[in-house]
């Protein structure tokens, strides 16, 4: 009987202990049990066998998150701007791509008409030291022309 004394007195001076706090103070957190066996948190619980847990809260340095936000702002700038350098870049390769074909088809088709001529000429010749004067080559240096003029076009003509 003393025992249950005791224990009711300690259990009165919890209750008054309690009620003199209120129910729950703020940041306090309690874990109870609903109907469905589920887990629910709240700062006011609705029954009182409920597991009061103990939940750590800070406050947030404004200064130091608008640090990491700066920071984190100016790595995505970064990247943004690396990934924009990329792509011009690339459209730069593709530009002298297209301008290097352009440029080979016209050497090409320039290379095509030399050859053609020296195919269907009779006499080849050379520019002599003066304006107007003229050095006509023998048929060994026509026939090395001829070659030099087939190589060359066979060069810028054929497809990379």
């Amino acid at each position: 009987m003393l025992r249950q004394i005791t224990r009711a007195r300690a259990l009165a001076a919890a209750v008054a202990l309690l009620l003199a706090s209120g129910t729950a103070s703020a940041g306090e957190v309690y874990r109870t049990t609903d109907a469905q066996g589920r887990p629910v948190f709240t700062d006011k619980p609705p029954s009182l066998p409920a597991e009061r847990l103990d939940v750590r809260t800070a406050t947030t340095d404004t200064v130091a998150v608008q640090q990491r936000y700066d920071a984190q702002m100016q790595r995505y700038a970064e990247q943004s701007a690396a990934e924009a350098k990329a792509r011009e870049q690339a459209e730069t390769r593709r530009t002298a791509a297209e301008l290097t074909a352009e440029d080979r088809a016209k050497r090409c088709q320039e290379a095509r008409a030399r050859y053609e001529r020296v195919q269907n000429s009779w006499r080849l010749y050379e520019a002599g030291p003066t304006e107007g004067e003229r050095r006509y080559l023998s048929a060994a240096e026509i026939d090395a022309a001829r070659e030099n003029a087939r190589r060359g076009m066979e060069e810028f003509c054929a497809q990379p």
